[in-house]
């Protein structure tokens, strides 16, 4: 059984059809790119999975759960987080803050634990804050870390983006153009650490322009176009096929031209 199932997806916008029927399958373990041209549907269905908006048809299904009308927090919950694409953290909060925020079972969140302070209570954060720094560490982001976030240059910020979806404790990961405007080096140390975390177990869905990245981390690629499910198949496959050609790389070469 796929880890995420879609099925028959719909989300309009002002009589827009951003999501056309799309239906895809992303299966449990590695990664898994999803790309098409601007204005595919890509960012609406990451939006319609995690739940910031919800679907006005179709069926969403995670690990076994019907996730379709949950709120964001519930399927975070059960082991599904994203990124966006412009950093969300906190800007005057330090990256030690950012990572911590995100940690699941706060102390904090129950009246009886946030009022007598008990022994569990500081044991979960002893456990968090030493997640934190774990994290911080392995993204290289521990010569930061008392930091603003605002601080942070644009891929220290989408580090810290992975970083706090990792505090989750996920087993999906939906990263929206994770080096988007990053400079080439540290766009290589952040494939460095998908491909990490992808053989430790962790599930990896990421929309991304850039093919060579798509090429050197997507175990599969699914294409979108026009809201819908237009082909799914190794990169090879995807570059060598002509719908895909004609509908996204084609259109690509031919505005170059």
């Amino acid at each position: 059984m796929a880890l995420l199932d879609i099925s028959d997806v719909t989300r309009n916008f002002y009589g827009i059809h951003a999501l056309n029927g799309a239906t895809f399958s992303v299966e449990a373990g590695g990664i898994t790119g999803l790309i098409g041209p601007n204005g595919a549907g890509k960012t609406t269905m990451f939006n319609c999975i995690t739940g910031v908006i919800p679907a006005d048809g179709g069926r969403i299904v995670f690990d076994g759960h019907d996730i379709t009308r949950l709120r964001p927090d519930k399927i975070t919950a059960l082991g599904l987080v994203r990124t966006f694409q412009i950093a969300r953290g906190l800007p005057r909060l330090s990256v030690f803050d950012n990572l911590l925020l995100y940690g699941s079972h706060q102390p904090g969140e129950g009246l009886r634990h946030a009022l007598l302070n008990t022994a569990a209570s500081k044991a979960r954060e002893e456990e968090l804050s030493e997640r934190a720094l774990g994290i911080a560490r392995r993204l290289n982001l521990m010569h930061v870390i008392s930091n603003p976030a605002s601080a942070l240059s644009g891929g220290q910020k989408k580090l810290l983006e992975i970083g706090r979806a990792l505090m989750t404790e996920p087993k999906l990961v939906l990263l929206d153009e994770p080096v988007a405007g990053v400079n080439p080096t540290l766009a290589r140390e952040i494939g460095e650490h998908l491909k990490a975390l992808a053989k430790e177990g962790i599930t990896i869905l990421l929309i991304e322009h850039h093919m060579d990245m798509v090429a050197r981390l997507c175990d599969r690629v699914i294409v979108m176009a026009e809201g819908r499910h237009l082909f799914a198949g190794t990169f090879d496959e995807v570059a060598h096929n002509p719908t895909v050609q004609e509908a996204y790389m084609g259109r690509r070469w031919r505005r170059a031209g």
